[in-house]
């Protein structure tokens, strides 16, 4: 199964942010929309970075209530590693476990066209190994 098979599914509206938007914006618009991670987008629409509820969570021990005026830009993780419409679900499973990520922005010709999130792959592994107890299972009583 590929990416772009995931996307056809879920849809590939992105919730993103702009690097100023502060920390209180992003947390409104996280729940709002009932996500845990939204893009970063640059001025140019290219992908800045990724900021999610974990990374709010892991800085308020050293900022406390001050980090909701925090810009996002200042929190979010700027090596943000991405995948393509093409690319296997399997090798982007190897990616999210090797990276130990829950979030990865699908680019295709330098522009953001969906995200995929560890939620996603595990639901089209499911549909997967369904699809396969389905076809040994016809195999069988046709047999």
């Amino acid at each position: 199964m590929r990416i772009a098979d995931v996307l056809r599914t879920k849809g590939s509206t992105v919730a993103t942010a702009e690097p100023g938007t502060t920390v209180r914006e992003l947390l409104a618009a996280l729940a709002e929309y009932n996500i845990g991670a939204m893009v970063v987008l640059a001025a140019d629409d290219s992908v800045a970075g990724i900021v999610s509820e974990r990374d709010v969570v892991r800085r308020l021990t050293d900022h406390g209530g001050a980090l909701l005026d925090f810009a996002v830009a200042d929190i979010m993780t700027s090596e943000v590693f991405t995948c393509g419409p093409d690319d296997s679900v399997d090798s982007l499973t190897v990616l999210m476990t090797e990276r130990r990520i829950r979030h990865v922005p699908v680019v295709e010709g330098g522009r953001l066209v969906g995200i995929v999130s560890i939620g996603d792959v595990v639901k089209s592994r499911i549909k997967k190994l369904e699809e396969d107890q389905q076809q040994l299972e016809a195999y069988i009583t046709q047999g």
